[in-house]
This record gives C-alpha cells, sequence and structure tokens, in this order.
C-alpha cells in the first residue's frame, strides 16, 4: 500500500521545510500493526531532533488526512549506514561505493551482485565486481540495493579521529 500522490506531496513539502529530503514512504505490516516509516536525508544526515520534529508535524498532518482504515504507526528515520538504493539519483549519487544488489527473481543473469557501483545511465546500473568484471544491470530488474559498510575502515577512521 502506498500514500497518494498528494499527501506524498504534502509530506515531501513538510520535511523540505526542515532542510531535509524525503527519500522513501514505506508501508510495513498489515492491519492495525502496520508500520508508516518516513525515510529522510539530508547533505550532513540526520539528527534526532529532526526525526522527532518531523514526526510531530506528519503525525499532525497523517490524523487531518487519515490516509489508512485501521491505526498503524508512524516512524520517522534516516536511511542508515547501509542504505537502500531507490532512485537513479541515489546510484547516480553514490558512484564509487560498494553496494550490493538483489535483482528480481525474473532476472534469470544475476541473483545477487555485489562491487563498486560505476554508475547509472540510461536505465543501467553498472558495477564492478571484485573478479573484476563489468555487470550491467537493467534498474527495473533491481529487487533490491544497498551500501555496503566497510566496518574496517569505519574502525580506523574513528580511531584516527580520537
Amino acid at each position: 500500500m502506498s500514500l497518494n500522490a498528494t499527501l506524498t506531496e504534502q509530506l515531501r513539502s513538510l520535511v523540505a521545510s526542515e532542510g531535509l529530503a524525503l527519500v522513501t514512504t514505506e508501508m510495513v505490516g498489515t492491519g492495525a500493526k502496520s508500520i508508516l516509516r518516513l525515510v529522510v536525508d539530508g547533505p550532513d544526515g540526520v539528527t534526532l531532533d529532526q526525526c522527532a520534529t518531523i514526526s510531530h508535524q506528519a503525525s499532525a498532518l497523517l490524523d487531518v488526512e487519515d490516509p489508512l482504515a485501521h491505526g498503524y504507526t508512524l516512524e520517522v528515520s534516516s536511511p542508515g549506514l547501509d542504505r537502500k538504493l531507490y532512485s537513479e539519483e541515489d546510484f547516480k549519487r553514490f558512484s564509487g561505493q560498494r553496494i550490493n544488489v538483489r535483482m528480481a527473481p525474473s532476472f534469470r543473469q544475476h541473483r545477487t551482485v555485489a562491487g563498486e557501483l560505476l554508475g547509472f545511465e540510461d536505465g543501467v546500473v553498472s558495477i564492478n565486481t571484485d573478479s573484476g568484471e563489468r555487470v550491467d544491470l537493467p534498474f527495473d530488474e533491481v529487487f533490491e540495493a544497498r551500501l555496503e559498510i566497510d566496518w574496517e575502515q569505519m574502525l580506523k577512521k574513528r580511531k584516527s579521529n580520537r
């Protein structure tokens, strides 16, 4: 289930007023146990205070619009370190970083592909795999793509900042 375009645009404007972007809306679960998740991001990341502010404002908007016939929990979060890549812009923005891509079951050539994201052009996601092979994947066959975290590098970076 997705929100209607008008409500999504209202949420996008609300998030933009806080200097952030609405990355996506997700509905997880069913019935009264559903979670409506707003994923927000900004150039410098997202703070807990920003999430709380957006949550309060979005809650008021959703109370008025009442988009679901049943109860749900509103959750506002950042995309996280191992963020999903949702759009063409995400694939362009994170070019040069490691990603892991799961393909749709209908795509027979590859089930999963991991490596360095080379870019996105003309509906194709290009990846340089660990074996040095360039793989071009049709964007419309991508089931899920996530950034991979290099924990060793993160720990080294943290130690050097002390």
